[in-house]
């Protein structure tokens, strides 16, 4: 699903979480930027920022906005569109989705949210009020938005340690040597016993009452692995806050705005810079264990939230790196963006440039709009 993980990728410049990668649209001018705040909670230490689904960018695309300079045809997708934000675990699946579908929302702007996407963002919408409230925050710097995202996983965490459930946490890290953003769906630890280990889930809704296909189901798979491969690296190494800053062009001694001074005050700590919120990022970081190895897909049929079935699998490592090594070449620009294969061409029916892409015949695309006006929705939410 993605929802809002473009905003969080899109901190310097989009909306997640959410769906947009966080879900605040950074700038030099103020802007409100949409908060979660856990249900019965006594102070304001229990905030946190939603950042999963990039809700709208105004056009009410999917993906960010391309940038208006004149992009250099010789650089990667990676540099054009990329550049201090980092990739988000969404562009990730939808670049394993199809390649040539990446590249055209890249260049001709995202996809378009219908009906069965809304309906999907308002059922993760419920799910996040179970535990959470938005509220709105004024910021004012990219360097105050980061911080808030730091206190917002912070945050998150003490609430999974202390009631064992958390939803919307984001997450970041290098992955195959790129950075990589994203935003957790759910997050469940036991809190008696010995398996103290986080259990990672994510829920998707359908819009008929049946399981997905194999391509689908492997995409999830992908999202969710990538999922633990980001939360295991951050817990298990120091956090490369010096390639942080540098990378998404951020001053790590900038004054935090007062409302994030009496936030993170709130959350147990003094913090005056982001230098200071990030260290006490890490910290946190190292006290958590590794994700569980076994992760969880959850379908619901969107007509009356009944689950239609679980997908429980075990973390592949090497498949992972294989599938995220492979994505990168064509974000790195070291091949043309392939299309779907021959067995899973039908996803060109359910595409929205299908009109555009050479893949299709003049007939084709005659067939591929009347099956894209009947549910477009092909890929879950």
């Amino acid at each position: 699903m993605a929802l809002m993980e473009a905003a969080f990728s899109l901190a310097s410049s989009s909306s997640y979480s959410l769906r947009s990668s966080l879900s605040v649209i950074l700038s030099s001018s103020p802007f409100s930027s949409s908060l979660l705040v856990h249900k019965n909670a006594l102070s304001i230490k229990s905030i946190i920022v939603l950042s999963k689904r990039n809700l709208s960018n105004g056009s009410g695309s999917h993906y960010p906005d391309i940038e208006d300079s004149p992009p250099n045809v010789h650089d990667s997708f990676l540099r054009r569109f990329r550049t201090k934000r980092g990739l988000s675990v969404t562009d990730l699946t939808s670049t394993e989705w199809c390649e040539k579908q990446m590249e055209f929302s890249l260049q001709l702007g995202g996809r378009k949210v219908n009906k069965v996407m809304r309906a999907g963002i308002a059922r993760h919408a419920k799910l996040e009020q179970e535990v959470i409230t938005r509220v709105e925050v004024k910021i004012k710097s990219r360097e105050d938005g980061w911080a808030l995202k730091f206190l917002n996983f912070i945050n998150g965490v003490n609430q999974l340690l202390d009631e064992g459930l958390t939803r919307e946490l984001p997450i970041m890290g290098i992955a195959e040597g790129i950075w990589m953003v994203g935003v957790i769906d759910e997050i469940r630890m036991p809190l008696t016993g010995n398996d103290h280990n986080p259990f990672l889930i994510d829920t998707k809704t359908r819009s008929r009452d049946k399981l997905p296909s194999e391509p689908q189901r492997r995409n999830g798979r992908l999202q969710l692995m990538c999922y633990k491969y980001l939360w295991d690296n951050l817990v298990a190494d120091d956090f490369p806050s010096k390639k942080f800053f540098t990378f998404f062009g951020l001053n790590p001694q900038h004054n935090l705005c007062e409302y994030l001074k009496v936030m993170s005050a709130n959350s147990g700590f003094s913090a005056l810079t982001l230098d200071d919120v990030v260290r006490y990022y890490e910290n946190t970081c190292k006290m958590l264990p590794p994700a569980h190895d076994q992760l969880l897909l959850r379908y619901e049929y969107q007509k009356d939230y009944s689950l239609l079935g679980e997908d429980k699998f075990a973390y592949d490592s090497d498949w992972l790196k294989n599938q995220i090594r492979h994505c990168l070449e064509f974000w790195h620009g070291e091949r043309e963006a392939s299309y779907a294969s021959a067995k899973e061409r039908w996803k060109c029916g359910f595409c929205q440039y299908a009109t555009v892409c050479p893949l299709c015949t003049d007939d084709s695309k005659r067939t591929m709009t009347k099956i894209s006006c009947k549910d477009s929705n092909i890929r879950d939410t």
